[in-house]
């Protein structure tokens, strides 16, 4: 039987809605173990008195739940302020994956999974929110100084990022995502290389990827369906192009 990581969660609080109580109890026993305060609920209402009740610095959510599904959980949660969620997919759809990213989650994870892999994952998360944790400072190529260029404004250490001076609600992976291309303008990445660099993954569904950038042009772009700052490199990947916001 694998054993769970531990020492890891450092006191944060992970809410885990799951239906399914042998999985529930599964993943919160190596959430538990691992250091983190968990707190369960059974269905989306649950859910979301609970995350009222008590904010969670994550939420493993379950995408198939009965009455109100994960993907509006995950709408209603963002509704009440901004956190990671890390959302659980049925092996093979693949549209049900991309609806979750979507609407805001920062990750996904295909059942049946290992629960192991699970914690490893919440742990990677919640080391993007609080950089502090992560004395390395990998993964999102920003450093501690803030990045400005065409208008944008990124704070690594405060978790912020603004456009003209308003700031942007961003999810996770987008923040580290546009930190990212801020620390490196003018040069183009595949996705494989987005996808180790800003996930800190060697492998996965490259969708990932494309959804984040889709998702953060929507919110940095004056046109997202004409972009500017973030170009797609045809048969390469994406390049972060400030000096092309001058264009007329």
């Amino acid at each position: 039987m694998e054993q769970p990581p531990t020492g890891g969660g450092a006191g944060a609080r992970v809410l885990v809605v799951d239906d399914d109580p042998t999985v529930a109890e599964i993943v919160t026993g190596y959430l538990d173990r691992a250091g983190y305060v968990v707190d369960r609920a059974g269905d989306g209402p649950d859910a979301l008195a609970r995350a009222a009740a008590h904010r969670p610095d994550l939420v493993v959510l379950d995408l198939m739940l009965p009455g109100m599904d994960g993907l509006e959980v995950c709408r209603r949660m963002r509704g009440q302020g901004p956190v990671p969620v890390i959302m659980l997919t049925a092996r093979g759809d693949e549209d049900d994956r991309i609806l979750g990213l979507e609407v805001g989650a920062d990750d996904y994870v295909t059942k049946p999974f290992s629960p192991r892999e699970l914690v490893l994952r919440v742990g990677s998360v919640l080391r993007r929110v609080r950089p502090v944790a992560d004395p390395s400072g990998e993964g999102s190529g920003s450093g501690s100084g803030v990045l400005r260029a065409a208008g944008l404004t990124v704070d690594p250490e405060a978790r912020r990022a603004s456009k003209h001076g308003s700031e942007l609600a961003l999810t996770v992976r987008e923040f580290d995502l546009l930190a990212f291309f801020l620390a490196h303008p003018g040069r183009a990445f595949a996705r494989e290389e987005l996808m180790r660099d800003v996930w800190g993954w060697d492998f996965g569904d490259l969708s990932t990827v494309t959804v984040h950038v889709r998702r953060l042009r929507g919110k940095v772009e004056d046109d997202p369906a004409r972009p500017r700052l973030i170009r797609t490199v045809w048969g390469v990947g994406y390049r972060f192009d400030p000096a092309t916001t001058e264009e007329v």
